[in-house]
């Protein structure tokens, strides 16, 4: 039996609230226009009370990594040096993008699945004096890792000419996280993740510090000396994409009806409910330090993870993703930011189960993830008295 359904269930893009999907298909706005100006600003200061900044939130129309990219050609001059953290896809990429502009990655390595040690990073820090930033991803989304981004902010403390520029795609609309008071002087996100908007928006937000160290003449798109100055007016510099704001602006008004905190406490119960349902069937987690957007799931011996995504997508209608460079095979993960709740991870869990056993693994019974994601879920969330 084909399915009849299309489940999006990986870490970007994420599903897309009704909603959003409404406001998506709402007449465009000129770029120009009055209208769109209310919107824009409106959007954007929606954004700084997400992010929990008082620095600009600029938009850019890309993906999150022209807001990566945006934060090394206009931060960092060729030949400066910086601190960057791999420890994943994404790591890497920060790594690449350096090189790309010309500035030399002081590369602090970490274990694929494990969370950096702080004290590498001070240590790389004090080691090169001169460094001008330290790279790092909240949420290394390539294992489904966090790391203790705050603890490396109180670090640089100390070393206040040093940026901390954050890749919070898909950690922004995860965590509830105060930007400002961790230290963040650059912090990127990007609209189809956690914000519940379809792919072609990035956020990124500068403190003063930020904007103080802006470099003119390293990018002509991605200027943001130039965005600054007309995103403080209510305009972009190029034509922007007019649709996706306005469907922004709504998911933003989602959150805010939520709340940070409450949508914070959301995805806590929904990872714990995800990875007691994993463990329910014999496998083990990736990551020793467990993102609450997105599950990495070690593949059983003998079980490809890549085709643990197939069956699932193409036998019944869930896409999930498996994993990326050496992990290809090895990994396969689950997605549960964003527009998700408990059903939604229950749906993630009952498509693993009858996945694994179409490819011979038969460590669990059937319904086994359900029953321990269950369990969690009401312990945590109250839904029903606990034993």
């Amino acid at each position: 039996m084909k399915p009849i359904k299309k489940r999006l269930l990986t870490p970007g893009p994420t599903m897309v609230p009704e909603r959003v999907l409404e406001a998506l298909s709402r007449p465009t706005l000129y770029h120009r226009s009055p209208e769109f100006k209310s919107v824009f600003l409106e959007t954007r200061e929606r954004l700084k009370k997400l992010l929990r900044t008082e620095g600009e939130v600029l938009i850019l129309t890309s993906s999150g990594t022209g807001a990566m990219e945006a934060a090394v050609s206009n931060l960092f001059n060729p030949g400066d040096s910086a601190v960057v953290v791999v420890g994943g896809k994404f790591g890497q990429r920060w790594e690449e993008l350096c090189r790309a502009y010309g500035v030399e990655p002081v590369k602090v390595e970490v274990e694929w699945g494990k969370a950096v040690d702080v004290d590498s990073v001070r240590k790389a820090v004090e080691e090169n004096p001169g460094v001008k930033g330290v790279l790092v991803q909240i949420c290394e989304t390539s294992t489904g890792t966090v790391h203790d981004v705050k603890a490396i902010g109180e670090v640089l403390k100390d070393h206040s000419d040093v940026l901390l520029v954050a890749d919070g795609i898909t950690a922004y609309g995860v965590y509830d996280i105060p930007t400002d008071d961790w230290g963040i002087d650059v912090a990127i996100t990007g609209s189809q993740k956690a914000l519940m908007t379809p792919p072609g928006l990035a956020v990124i937000s500068l403190n003063e510090k930020a904007q103080e160290r802006l470099c003119e003449g390293r990018s002509y798109y991605f200027n943001l000396s130039k965005e600054l100055k007309n995103q403080r007016k209510g305009q972009t510099a190029y034509t922007t994409a007019t649709n996706l704001v306005v469907a922004l602006n709504e998911a933003l008004k989602m959150i805010e009806e939520e709340g940070l905190e409450e949508v914070a406490r959301r995805h806590f119960v929904l990872a714990e409910a995800t990875r007691a349902g994993v463990k329910a069937l014999g496998l083990s987690l990736f990551s020793e330090s467990p993102a609450n957007g997105v599950t990495a799931v070690v593949s059983p011996e003998g079980v490809n993870g890549q085709e643990v995504v197939r069956i699932a997508r193409e036998e019944f209608g869930v896409t999930i993703a498996g994993g990326q460079e050496h992990l290809k095979g090895k990994i396969f993960r689950l997605s549960h930011m964003g527009y998700v709740d408990i059903f939604d991870v229950l749906t993630g869990l009952e498509v693993t189960e009858l996945a694994l056993r179409k490819l011979g693994y038969s460590g669990f019974k059937f319904g086994d993830s359900v029953s321990a994601a269950l369990e969690v879920y009401r312990k945590l969330e109250g839904q029903v008295e606990v034993d």
